[in-house]
């Protein structure tokens, strides 16, 4: 327990050396004076030793507003309870974890009558996923004589977890896929079209498939008659997240292994309402994490629990045991999603190779996150032989890219090449073109 003493105390010392101004020929003055300060002393270590103990009846406890989410603002409240019969005259100073960014005050003066509550609000902005620690809270009171501030803790340390912001994923997905997009990806769901699950028959209409029309409903109807066909729900789709060395590096504020979360998170959201299920593995040299492919509220909340504490590492990833993994796991076909970068030709090749694990039963979409300034490197006329040399390396990566993909397709999958901001709008128009056509 501290204490530092009080304008009260230092107005009293103060009034106490007044006399020693006159009494330089009255030598019992002085004397008068300093038992006077000495009392003064003696009762402010008198009134701290009553004072030191904050009484169990004045308690606090933390609550937040919601969960809390990479860069969404979340509300602390401290909320304070005095069932004593006195009033307190208090400041509180909550120890937040110092990576997380503060609005406003977390600090704030007030008193708090006998038998009522009070509460303080501040507000958080954590920037990145991850756990952290809030410590007790402390606080500093008026002691009983009013001589002192006594310093104390109230409350108890506590841990919160940050998790990917699901909010952000969702308005991503509005983003991209136009204001309607909810009531967009219903109709498609349903959608009459390329799909292989057989829905009804019906008159031919020109421009239908003719191989489509039934024949033998149209020798009994006298007339052309053409099956018709829906997108087929409860199909399946797992995405693969690379958590390598490629995807720690940064665009703007975050990393690319942030970026593949909320797009993840966007596509098995449209993939729920489409009624399919979705799944999620994460892998470095191993497999991290694993989420079977589901939908619904629980399966987003495990997602987002086996999410929140990822990163991605200074190793190459090995896409051989992830890609044994999933094929030794997920016996039904699938859509795998590939979250990756590639840069060299080594991690380039062992992709490739890999990719044939998952052939012929599943059908692999190998998603690249590029960096946006690579391009507009290539864009610029040089001024310099650096920048010509700088150019010359950037032009090389994306020939290696480019070839990568393309020996993708070769082997049966899908590629896409794309930049962080166009990322989830790319991934979930794909995700809608596979279903119309009937890939899976």
């Amino acid at each position: 327990m501290h204490f530092i003493f009080s304008r009260r105390f230092y107005i009293l010392f103060a009034l106490g050396l007044i006399p020693l101004s006159i009494s330089w020929n009255l030598p019992v003055l002085r004397n008068v004076v300093l038992g006077f300060d000495i009392l003064l002393v003696l009762l402010a270590l008198i009134d701290w030793f009553i004072s030191r103990k904050l009484p169990a009846e004045l308690t606090l406890t933390r609550s937040f507003s919601k969960r809390f989410a990479i860069g969404d603002a979340t509300d602390v409240h401290l909320h304070l309870e005095n069932r004593t019969p006195q009033s307190f005259t208090l400041i509180l100073k909550d120890e937040f974890p110092p990576e997380l960014k503060l609005t406003g005050k977390r600090e704030e003066k007030f008193t708090i009558q006998a038998q009522t509550s009070a509460e303080m609000i501040y507000t958080l902005t954590p920037p990145k996923r991850g756990r952290y620690e809030f410590g007790k809270t402390a606080v500093r009171y008026f002691s009983k004589l009013g001589l002192l501030w006594c310093q104390g803790y109230l409350g108890e340390a506590e841990s919160i977890k940050v998790y990917p912001n699901m909010r952000r994923a969702r308005e991503a997905e509005l983003k991209a896929l136009g204001a309607s997009s909810y009531l967009a990806v219903q109709r498609k769901a349903v959608r009459r079209g390329e799909g292989r699950e057989f829905e009804s028959m019906r008159d031919y209409v020109r421009g239908d498939e003719l191989r489509h029309i039934s024949w033998t409903a149209t020798a009994r109807r006298s007339k052309l008659i053409t099956r018709q066909y829906q997108i087929e729900r409860d199909q399946t789709i797992l995405i693969a997240i690379d958590a390598g060395r490629l995807m720690t590096g940064r665009i703007e504020d975050e990393s690319k292994f942030d970026k593949a979360i909320h797009a993840s998170l966007s596509l098995m959201s449209m993939a729920a309402r489409g009624g399919d299920n979705a799944g999620i593995v994460v892998f470095g040299r191993k497999v991290k994490k694993f989420l079977p492919p589901q939908r619904g509220v629980q399966h987003f909340d495990a997602v987002l629990e086996a999410l929140y504490d990822l990163e991605p590492e200074l190793i190459e990833p090995s896409y051989a045991r992830a890609f044994q993994f999933i094929s030794a796991n997920l016996k039904k076909r699938a859509l795998v999603v590939i979250l990756t970068d590639l840069v060299d030709k080594e991690s380039s090749k062992q992709l490739l190779s890999s990719l044939r694990l998952l052939r012929p039963r599943h059908l692999p979409l190998v998603t690249t996150i590029g960096d946006k300034d690579l391009n507009a490197t290539v864009g610029k006329i040089p001024t310099d032989l650096s920048e010509v040399f700088t150019q010359s390396a950037a032009e090389e990566i994306i020939h290696q890219r480019d070839s990568a993909l393309r020996l993708v397709e070769t082997v049966g999958g899908l590629a896409l090449d794309v930049t962080a901001s166009s990322l989830t709008p790319r991934l979930l128009e794909t995700y809608l073109r596979v279903k119309e056509r009937g890939l899976l």
